[in-house]
């Protein structure tokens, strides 16, 4: 007698638990099964974002920004514009044919320049990177003429694992749309392109260290 009530008590309990674990269960497998599951939605969707209405609509498409010459994982993406932000553009204004009467001119007008890139013993001269025919252009160094908005080809000369980190998304800066068009800085956006190397310097912030 004893034995038939402990087995009827401890059948509620487990029948308890197993009532609500069958219902959990069926009402699991749609989101689980092949047709309706999150990754097989994904997979067998057709409709692509709509970029124009869906994110200009809400975030501004940037002024000042061009389509960079080679591609990502994801197609074509931006950066942005260099010639707008250098103050004394275009270089042929002063360096052309015609005779200059200021003494000094060179150094008075790029007095705030200076070189340290390159060799420690010596650094790269200015026309290693600008053209010597076509002072509106870069140079690479067979001699082909890169546009100063396109500067990431000219740095990619040496710096090319910085370039294809740049290209892939580790390197740099991803200016806005997370979603839509990729739009990054171009790298005389951090880097002083005659002196490139950071100072070193302590960060805003930082954690105390353990005693």
């Amino acid at each position: 007698m004893k034995k038939s009530k402990l087995i009827r008590y401890s059948f509620y309990p487990i029948l308890f638990c197993l009532i609500p674990g069958v219902f959990i269960l069926f009402s699991c497998l749609p989101a689980f099964s092949g047709e309706a599951g999150l990754a097989s939605r994904i997979k067998n969707a057709t409709q692509k974002m709509d970029k124009k209405n869906q994110v200009e609509a809400s975030i501004p498409k940037m002024k000042h920004i061009i389509a960079v010459n080679v591609e990502d994982q994801g197609g074509t993406f931006f950066t942005k514009a260099r010639k707008v932000e250098i103050n004394r553009f275009k270089c042929s204004a002063c360096h052309n044919n015609k005779s200059v009467a200021i003494d000094n001119a060179a150094r008075i007008s790029h007095a705030d320049i200076q070189v340290v890139h390159g060799n420690k013993e010596k650094s790269l001269a200015c026309n290693t990177c600008h053209s010597e025919k076509d002072r509106d252009f870069l140079v690479a160094g067979e001699g082909t003429k890169i546009d100063f908005d396109h500067v990431y080809d000219m740095c990619g000369q040496c710096h090319f694992r910085q370039k294809k980190d740049w290209i892939g998304g580790a390197h740099g800066k991803r200016v806005t749309y997370w979603a839509g068009e990729r739009v990054v800085e171009n790298c005389t956006s951090c880097h002083n392109p005659h002196s490139p190397r950071f100072e070193k310097q302590w960060p805003k912030t930082y954690s105390v260290p353990l005693k």
